[in-house]
């Protein structure tokens, strides 16, 4: 979808226009290519490529594992399967720590990886990196409120912020700071949807939720949590298909077939001519006339 319904990738201008038309904005993550092409098509208007991936994706047990390279390697592969969504990576754990750091590596996902934008977890902490990154010209999302790559920092323990005075106070502050600094967008995450709702009202910029109540000016999921292929579903996600049940249902289906010997069948199969194969095997006319008493010798035979 567009803005303005000019061709080509949407822009962070075109994404503004949607919220100052009152529109909200839907956002998913994606990690790969076949994903990445399938939600371009449905008309998602920006792709997160999240560090999420760490553990949806690469296994991990936190996203502080996940590394530049694979960032870089997997953003590659979603900018290839999309042609109108605005790319969004996130810059993962310790790529952002300084200005100088925080605007090279931002560089290197526009440069290298081919995406439109970058995301940034923490408010005021991180409000000199961002405004490094955004007079590079590069466009930057913010992200407040739960910020996973702070997990150890924060308890170690997922769970809603903002819910004291103090805490709220410090989220406020958090949005204005990453406003400020020039972002374009802030995902506000685990967060009480009545102080989303305020943030949201106090803001000029679009503000993504994921867990954080219906009064955000857009929505973002993990592709997995809306697909329902993982074994938990965070209470804050909606599952609107459950694909990890029919990919255990294809896979022993399949396994049965195969063990049963009834696949591949004739549909799978393909044919050659059986005159060829007797030749090819040594049986044909030409094979048995050189099997005379006194063939004529090869030069490898002199």
């Amino acid at each position: 979808m567009s803005a303005t319904g000019s061709s080509g990738r949407l822009t962070i201008q075109e994404i503004a226009k949607l919220y100052a038309d009152g529109q909200r904005i839907a956002m998913l993550t994606a990690y790969d290519y076949p994903t990445a092409r399938i939600l371009d098509a449905a008309g998602i208007p920006m792709l997160l490529v999240g560090d999420s991936l760490g553990e949806v994706i690469l296994g991990y047990e936190s996203t502080v594992r996940v590394s530049m390279d694979e960032m870089l390697h997997h953003t590659k592969a979603v900018v290839r399967g999309t042609e109108r969504a605005l790319v969004v990576a996130d810059m993962p754990f310790l790529s952002y720590e300084t200005p100088d750091l925080a605007r090279e590596n931002a560089g290197r996902f526009l440069r290298e990886a081919g995406a439109q934008a970058v995301k940034v977890e923490g408010g005021v902490r991180s409000a000199r990196n961002i405004e490094a990154i955004v007079r590079a010209g590069i466009p930057v999302m913010g992200h407040i409120g739960w910020t996973p790559q702070a997990k150890l920092g924060m308890g170690g323990k997922v769970r809603v912020q903002g819910r004291t005075r103090e805490a709220a106070q410090r989220l406020l502050s958090d949005a204005v700071a990453v406003q400020e600094a020039g972002a374009f967008a802030v995902v506000l995450e685990l967060v009480p949807e009545q102080l989303a709702a305020a943030i949201t009202e106090r803001l000029h910029i679009p503000t993504i939720g994921i867990g954080a109540g219906a009064g955000c000016s857009g929505q973002v999921q993990v592709v997995t949590d809306l697909l329902g292929l993982g074994a938990f579903v965070p209470r804050h996600a909606r599952p609107y298909a459950h694909l990890r049940e029919t990919i255990l249902e294809a896979a022993r289906a399949y396994a049965a077939d195969v063990a049963a010997g009834t696949f591949p069948g004739p549909a799978e199969t393909t044919r050659m001519d059986d005159a060829v194969l007797e030749e090819a095997l040594g049986h044909g006319a030409l094979d048995r006339a050189s099997a005379a008493p006194f063939p004529i010798p090869l030069d490898r035979d002199l």
